[in-house]
């Protein structure tokens, strides 16, 4: 390029910077959008027009903005506070350049007492997963597209009705509710909620934010928790930061130039493997589709951490579950969940580990340390029990299958917090899989709500609800629209097999809920073969019963009867005198070294001994 040329990209660089600078700042929006008192000082992200060239300040004396960073264009400004303030307030922040000023007030919040929710969740819950555009239209008005036939759009529930059917999640035994993420979603078919584009506002089909924090008030008047799902790995491919990066390394890679994620897992656990087969895992775009997040990059790792507080105080939530949880690097997590236990103490964290080896899930739970830092995370779902329970009740292979997950518990330092399931919204349905019947789900469930360990229910499993690959497993909830021909809300409104499957759970859940042992107790399994697994729940199972109460679990898959002598000698049993039964229709003889059980083909027996 010769000089002429140089000259004359030169005047035009030249002009366009002079012509910005003669216009004034503009502030259109701060994220977070509010902040709280008493709180880890904030990194506001001000996005607007002649920001570049800004000096900003606060009208409060007494905060500063300990430092500011401006995109080249303008349009963004990190304001990194040197703090929060102590007493609730409203401050003018200004942006000031030759040209002019423009200023945008911030309010600084009392925070929310620390009964009014944060509770947690444990193993003494039983989780529901809701897909909210899927479960139940509650108000007609936010319905701006109605076409139900189409599978991959919006079909218009929304939190209202959500909030209408809490009376029958609770006469299910439901005591937690996990939701999909509710970030606003402006995407044509993104009514799952997993294409975030703007991660501060509830999505207009949903309704608003009014409505979720009446829904999370009305979860803890009846004793119950609310979890939200949260997305720190990526946003949705419309998000404004696709085409306009508030820095240039905001995303691992563009639209245009990045690698698509892998979801072998493998890499991350192995101390031989190198950053080649390691990085597309955490800096892939997942589906090769959705913008991954370059958490190293302290801004970003800022903003979401900020991000899952504020959804977090704004609802009251008990818990969070995390999306993706892999594909984030552990250094961000161990981060973000020191922020987030340190503010509450009490606050779940169950993250997606979608792999059915528990070298690779347990990996990823909290105080696990052998691949590198700790996460920090609760507990992981217990994807490696979901693989195990579809082998041994769709597939046939043996119970020894499900036996030998469990042996696995010895990889977690908390096995009881897992959060075991038979299906989730990436699932297919259980009753959609070659060989799967009503009896083996029953089954199935019979040992989802006696194991070890938090059980989680996908909305619609309950009532024997079928589906194939996404999106079919995703089908509208019978009932949940005017007009529906059938209601399976009510019991009036089930079929013969939703009535039979509904009232299976509910009976589990009861019995669960009476039981102390069955919602915290250790586990100990006495007899697994081909098709009968027997095991006890309890505390100190090392130590003879000898006036303990044992709860005992006896699952026969086979279609014919059975009998069982179990020895009690060195076992968790032995000691006991007094039968109790709980569950079922099987007979139970004792003696002193010896428990005979007459098992019915595919059937469940549960019973106490002390």
């Amino acid at each position: 390029m010769n000089w002429k040329i140089h000259a004359w990209v030169a005047g035009i660089v030249w002009c366009a910077a002079a012509t910005w600078a003669q216009d004034a700042p503009k502030i259109e929006k701060i994220d977070p959008p509010n902040w709280w008192v008493n709180m880890p000082k904030a990194m506001l992200l001000v996005k607007g027009e002649n920001l570049s060239h800004a000096t900003f300040t606060l009208s409060d004396a007494h905060l500063r903005i300990a430092q500011v960073k401006s995109s080249p264009n303008g349009h963004w400004a990190e304001l990194w506070l040197n703090a929060s303030p102590q007493k609730a307030e409203e401050v003018t922040i200004s942006a000031r350049n030759t040209a002019g000023k423009g200023s945008a007030t911030y309010k600084f919040l009392t925070r929310r007492s620390t009964t009014d929710g944060f509770a947690g969740f444990s193993s003494k819950d039983v989780m529901y997963l809701i897909m909210t555009d899927r479960f139940a239209d509650g108000d007609v008005s936010n319905d701006t597209v109605g076409n139900r036939e189409k599978i991959r759009g919006w079909h218009g529930g929304d939190l209202r009705g959500v909030m209408q059917h809490l009376d029958y999640l609770q006469e299910l035994g439901i005591t937690t509710l996990w939701l999909t993420p509710v970030y606003q979603n402006h995407e044509a078919d993104s009514y799952h909620g997993y294409g975030g584009t703007d991660m501060y506002a509830v999505d207009e089909h949903y309704g608003s934010m009014d409505d979720l924090k009446e829904l999370s008030a009305a979860l803890h008047q009846r004793g119950m928790k609310l979890v939200l799902d949260t997305v720190p790995n990526h946003v949705g491919p419309k998000h404004p930061w696709v085409e306009d990066e508030p820095e240039p390394d905001w995303f691992h890679g563009n639209r245009a130039k990045h690698s698509v994620a892998q979801g072998d897992f493998k890499p991350l656990t192995d101390p031989h493997a190198s950053w080649r087969d390691q990085k597309n895992v955490t800096e892939g775009w997942f589906a090769d589709i959705l913008p991954d997040m370059n958490q190293e990059n302290s801004a970003v790792a800022q903003y979401l951490t900020q991000n899952a507080v504020w959804w977090t105080e704004m609802t009251g939530a008990d818990g969070l579950r995390i999306d993706t949880f892999p594909y984030v690097g552990r250094s961000f997590w161990q981060g973000f969940h020191a922020q987030l236990h340190g503010l509450y103490p009490k606050l779940t964290t169950v993250g997606e580990v979608f792999n059915p080896d528990a070298t690779i899930v347990s990996s990823f739970a909290g105080g696990v340390t052998r691949n590198s830092l700790d996460t920090g995370l609760d507990t992981p779902f217990d994807f490696p029990s979901y693989f195990a329970l579809r082998d041994v009740f769709v597939k046939g292979e043996p119970m020894t299958k499900l036996a030998e997950t469990l042996r696995m518990d010895a990889l977690y330092p908390h096995p009881e917090r897992l959060t075991p399931f038979l299906g989730n919204h990436d699932t297919t349905r259980f009753l959609w899989e070659k060989g799967a019947t009503l009896p083996r789900l029953k089954l199935a469930f019979a040992v989802l709500l006696t194991m070890r360990g938090m059980p989680q229910i996908y909305s619609g499993d309950e009532i024997a609800m079928t589906g194939g690959e996404d999106p079919d497993n995703r089908r509208d909830f019978p009932g949940g629209w005017a007009g529906d021909p059938q209601n399976a809300f009510t019991s009036g409104g089930r079929s013969t097999q939703q009535a039979e499957m509904y009232d299976w759970v509910r009976e589990l859940a009861i019995l669960r809920s009476r039981c102390d042992e069955l919602q915290r107790g250790e586990e100990q399994v006495l007899l697994a073969d081909k098709d009968t697994m027997v095991y006890v729940r309890g505390d100190a199972l090392n130590l003879a019963a000898n006036g303990k109460r044992r709860v005992i679990v006896a699952i026969n898959r086979s279609q014919e009867s059975r009998s069982i002598q179990l020895a009690t000698s060195d076992t968790s049993l032995a000691g006991g005198k007094t039968i109790e039964m709980l569950l079922g229709s099987g007979t139970i003889d004792s003696s002193a070294e010896y428990l005979e059980l007459k098992l019915l083909g595919e059937s469940v027996t549960v019973f106490s001994i002390h």
